[in-house]
């Protein structure tokens, strides 16, 4: 599996599968703190206008919900998503290239009150690439192994575990949570994550290590 360094890499392998054709789907995987995220944005800027970002996360089940099904102290794990309408979108995604003047719309995610957001992303029926970052894209279970076989082209983020964790302890206190309550979430819950996304990394096309 070859390996990238740079962001524009990444940049430039999609921008020599697109097409005026079709759409193409992206899938850029990694653990929480990984940096997916910021990579994902990077490279649709570098893209821009003909790529769009659509992050998974705003398929998060609401608090509300998460509380009636007793799943409020996982969230993130792999069954506190929306599979079922993950899926639907990818499918609106892919027929959507050209077919109607309406965009196709996702919901988006609010981290300052960890809750999805209905509407947030229109995906303009113009644009032939659309990069989708999370955690699960290439899990094999629990209904995410419908979702996998949607991406043209794979990417799994790669850093050092010391680096990962710091990232993510800092992004929790940014997001309001005490330095100890960050520490036990990014070593409790995060982590039991973050080892099962790392078993779905031999299942990318490429790798991304920036650092």
């Amino acid at each position: 599996m070859t390996t990238l360094g740079s962001v524009q890499e990444v940049a430039d392998i999609l921008t020599a599968a697109m097409s005026p054709d079709y759409r193409i789907v992206i899938g850029i995987v990694g653990a929480p703190g990984a940096g997916k995220s910021t990579i994902a944005e990077q490279v649709a800027e570098l893209l821009d206008p003909l790529a769009a970002l659509l992050p998974m996360d705003g398929f998060h089940l609401p608090q509300s919900r998460l509380s009636d099904l007793g799943l409020r102290d996982r969230m993130g794990a792999p069954d506190t998503f929306d599979v079922p309408a993950f899926r639907a979108s990818l499918i609106s995604i892919r027929r959507g290239f050209r077919q109607s003047e309406h965009p196709v719309v996702a919901p988006g995610f609010d981290r300052d009150i960890e809750e999805p957001v209905p509407g947030r992303i229109r995906i303009a029926p113009e644009c032939c690439c659309v990069i989708v970052e999370g955690n699960y894209l290439l899990l094999d279970s629990g209904g995410w192994e419908r979702t996998a076989p949607m991406f043209d082209l794979t990417f799994f983020v790669e850093l050092d575990e010391q680096t990962r964790i710091a990232r993510l302890i800092a992004r929790h206190e940014q997001f309001g949570k005490t330095a100890a309550d960050a520490r036990t979430w990014a070593l409790g819950p995060d982590q039991v994550n973050a080892e099962l996304i790392a078993t779905t990394a031999p299942r990318a096309d490429y790798r991304i290590a920036l650092g």
